[in-house]
């Protein structure tokens, strides 16, 4: 049978609790670095030459390490407060108006729509609850 080397791992404790040291590179970055060399411009040049010549593998590689991917970003839009079913409907009414009216992006429209649809359904589950509640104070 064999035996394990070294220290058997503690559950929640870490193998390197100081972590990676501040400022230390990846080996792989360090080694493309070392074999690219003095030639890491003209290398540079070249792939946005081909991109300018409508390269499309070249502009795709570009725009990937120049852009970083689009996150979602924070929106304002005023909403009345939502405290039950009708305000949920309202909320969508001004939704639906910023979206027409360019203010909102539809996939940001979507996402507040699924927010507002959650908070439907708990009022829904509640008010559900309370009648059952209050038919079984009946029988």
């Amino acid at each position: 049978m064999k035996q394990p080397r070294g220290k058997p791992f503690q559950k929640g404790q870490s193998g390197n609790p100081n972590g990676r040291p501040a400022g230390s590179r990846n080996k792989r970055t360090l080694a493309l670095e070392e074999m690219l060399g003095d030639h890491i411009g003209a290398i540079t040049q070249k792939a946005v030459d081909a991109a300018i010549n409508g390269d499309m593998a070249a502009i795709k590689m570009i725009m990937d390490r120049m852009l970083p991917p689009a996150r979602s970003r924070p929106i304002s839009i005023e909403l009345p407060p939502i405290t039950d079913i009708a305000s949920v409907s309202i909320a969508q009414s001004e939704i639906l108006k910023a979206v027409t009216e360019g203010d909102l992006l539809l996939d940001e429209a979507e996402a507040l729509t699924g927010l507002l649809e959650a908070r439907r359904r708990s009022f829904e589950a509640a008010d559900l609850e309370e009648r059952i509640k209050q038919l079984e104070e009946r029988f």
